[in-house]
């Protein structure tokens, strides 16, 4: 082994296997003391040093063991070194000097004679002539750069370190670590060096016998092969830390579930369904799909009980997500109470209020639409029949959670998109059961009222990221399409020639009575990117090859009345084509239209570019969509290739992996630093089995064997893991 671990206790590296069951006792708890973990760093010595770590959040030795190595790179003997090779390198400092260059303005360059025992290099320094004075002879350093010929060692990054070199024929990989202005990785790891010792004081909080049965290495074992230990313990070391770290979100997720069940209550909506019976016996113009009628069942065993509903309903594009949200809300109106469906654009809220008005021809259910557009007049109207319970209910956008707002007996609420809400806007219609002016249940400030909610979306959500960041709710899938769903075929375009075909493709289905959407990336021309901006293509179209059709512009820079009077002449067949940005890429409901082009659709994710297909193929007829970009991308094959939006979802998160493609989701969990999903798929369902079976039996982790994994928990994730409130 490699004098780079030599620093870490033995014992470390002989701990990091799995543990057989019958090694393991339930050892005598051991609370965390103060300990050499809790020390603060000592740092290189300036200001940027100082400034880096900050940044980076290491402010104690435990900090440090806890900043991870993103990938491994080789540490080397000198004398095994060649020409050409970026290598880290162990040394002592024999001598040390600087020299003039002849360049006007550059530093005098440091040169600096370092031997490792297995051989002598001259390193070399740039710009850095205080150098000298820092690492005087007998300096142990650690050094990475590249080896060049005439046996030179040009610097990239270096740090003073108490470890010796690497013995002869002695490889090994080290990490490197992320890194900042002020402090770099090669210094990073000359402190985990220094401070490996105190590895041993780390706690471990996993259970012996779960360690045992997952056969999981300790945690003091784990980072020690993580940071300093050979390469072949490297995966079971972050096997073990993975686990673990899904585990605590799997814990926290359920907790949050529970404690949210417990802090609220929410009508209990047990009577027989009449109404919703009559509705989709007598009403409803088509019948419901298997998965819609599993969906109504899941929901009406939510809506019996007093906690709220937590549900999120995912459905594929057209798959008839509005028909199950409006059975939740018409047993809300079933039982004398009310119900509101929340959308995040006034387009999308628009399209849901004449869904439903469709859905339910003649029948005397009120219903209202707020927006931000309504008229004052209108909107005092509609406020006041809200809390007097005249209305029953109410689509709108953020119009619903402002202040004014008050319902009589708000009963069941739906998010649309809920992910392009806000935590605080999300709870604030949460908020609006409790604006009813009755007194809480049990007494002030015991138990407040609820909604039972249905948050909805329209893009499919790999289970690997459903269990990570939605496991607080449960899930309703919609997979299957109704009947009479027109397929939709789609290509990639590329050169000239399939541009032109793919606009006389476009022409026949326009003069075969059909319509067509062309959408654009940007609303005007920009120097930096080179894309197509939808005014300016709706301007070409109109004078080019579409010029014997009628053509509209929308864009989400409209006024949003002109917005709305643009959709409607679309939708109203009053024009062709509608030239536009994802502004439609939800929540539009045209039949009539076959056509779907998509400029520069190498720009726009996976799941963006179902949504913006999923507007076509609503109709008798079928369907076309065509992708102008590079047939080299892996995005715009996979859309060639699929149309089932879930097997789409689990190619994207192959593609991006989770940290993208979550980071525009406002979580209240933090995101994982070791795990790496869907590459740990299988780790997390194991996880969620075991924080599962932990919940059920000891919800509280009051047990012995569960007292430090209650510290980590509340260490990892603090109050968020008892949030009420759906984050």
């Amino acid at each position: 082994m490699s004098a780079t671990v030599r620093s870490a206790p033995a014992t470390l590296f002989a701990s990091s296997r799995p543990l057989a069951a019958a090694e393991l006792g339930e050892a005598p708890i051991r609370y965390p003391r103060p300990s050499a973990l809790a020390r603060p760093l000592k740092l290189p010595r300036g200001v940027k040093a100082e400034q880096g770590a900050a940044t980076l959040g290491l402010r104690t030795v435990g900090d440090l063991l806890e900043h991870l190595p993103r990938d491994r790179r080789d540490a080397r003997g000198v004398a095994e070194l060649t020409a050409g090779e970026t290598a880290t390198v162990v040394v002592e400092v024999l001598s040390i000097a600087s020299r003039p260059v002849r360049r006007r303005g550059m530093r005098p360059l440091v040169e600096a004679t370092v031997s490792d025992g297995t051989g002598a290099m001259k390193a070399t320094f740039f710009n850095q002539p205080w150098l000298v004075s820092r690492y005087p002879a007998g300096t142990r350093l650690m050094l990475h750069g590249k080896y060049e010929a005439r046996n030179r060692f040009r610097v990239q990054g270096h740090a003073i370190t108490g470890e010796g070199g690497a013995g002869a024929g002695d490889e090994q990989a080290v990490g490197h670590y992320p890194a900042t202005e002020g402090l770099s990785s090669t210094q990073i790891l000359a402190l985990v060096r220094d401070n490996a010792v105190t590895i041993a004081d780390v706690v471990e909080p996993l259970p012996a016998r779960l360690r045992a049965v997952e056969r999981l290495a300790d945690r003091a074992g784990a980072l020690a092969a993580m940071h300093l230990g050979p390469d072949d313990g490297h995966d079971d070391a972050r096997r073990r830390l993975a686990f673990e770290e899904l585990l605590l979100v799997q814990l926290a997720l359920l907790r949050r579930r529970r404690l949210r069940s417990g802090a609220s209550v929410a009508p209990e909506l047990v009577e027989p369904p009449s109404l919703t019976a009559r509705w989709l016996d007598e009403m409803l113009p088509f019948a419901p799909t298997a998965d819609q009628r599993r969906a109504f069942g899941e929901v009406d065993a939510d809506l019996a009980r007093a906690a709220p509903m937590q549900r999120l309903l995912m459905g594929e594009v057209g798959s008839g997500k509005t028909v199950v949200a409006l059975y939740a809300l018409l047993r809300a109106v079933e039982h004398g109470m009310q119900g509101a469906l929340m959308a995040p654009t006034e387009p999308l809220a628009e399209q849901h209020f004449q869904t439903i008005q469709t859905l339910m021809p003649g029948e005397a259910v009120p219903l209202g639409l707020l927006t931000g557009a309504t008229p004052a007049r209108r909107r005092a109207d509609l406020l006041g029949k809200l809390g007097s319970g005249e209305l029953s209910l109410i689509v709108g956008t953020h119009a619903l959670i402002e202040e004014p707002v008050r319902f009589r007996s708000l009963a069941v609420a739906v998010i649309d998109e809920q992910h392009r809400f806000g935590v605080r806007q999300r709870a604030a219609l949460d908020a609006k059961a409790g604006s009813q002016g009755g007194p809480e249940v049990g007494g002030p400030g015991l138990v407040r009222r609820a909604p039972h909610m249905l948050h909805m979306t329209a893009t499919p959500i790999p289970r690997t990221l459903a269990l990570s960041h939605y496991g607080d709710l449960d899930f309703t899938v919609l997979a299957e399409l109704p009947r009479g769903r027109q397929p939709i075929q789609t290509y990639v375009c590329s050169t000239e020639r399939e541009r032109a075909r793919a606009y006389d493709r476009m022409r026949e289905e326009l003069r075969a009575g059909r319509q067509a959407f062309v959408v654009c990336p940007l609303v005007e021309e920009s120097e930096l990117l080179q894309a197509r901006a939808a005014t300016a293509e709706f301007e070409r179209l109109r004078a080019g090859e579409l010029r014997d059709f009628r053509v509209l512009l929308m864009h989400g820079q409209q006024r949003s009345a002109e917005k709305l009077e643009m959709m409607a002449s679309f939708a109203a067949g009053e024009a062709d084509v509608l030239v536009a940005t994802t502004v439609i890429e939800v929540g539009i409901d045209v039949p009539n239209a076959t056509v779907m082009l998509v400029e520069d659709a190498d720009r726009y994710g996976i799941s963006q570019l179902h949504q913006l297909r999923g507007r076509i193929g609503r109709g008798e007829h079928a369907s076309l969509c065509l992708l102008f970009g590079p047939k080299s991308s892996p995005r715009l094959r996979a859309l060639a290739a699929h149309s089932d939006g879930f097997a789409l979802a689990e190619i994207d998160l192959e593609l991006r992996g989770e940290g993208e493609l979550v980071g525009v989701r406002q979580s209240g969990l933090a995101q994982f630093r070791v795990a790496e999903l869907p590459r740990d798929r299988e780790l997390q369902e194991r996880a969620r089995l075991r924080a599962e079976a932990i919940d059920a039996a000891d919800p509280q982790l009051a047990a012995p064997e569960h007292a430090l994994l209650s510290l980590a928990l509340a260490e990892r994730f603090g109050d968020e893991a008892s949030a009420p409130i759906r984050a």
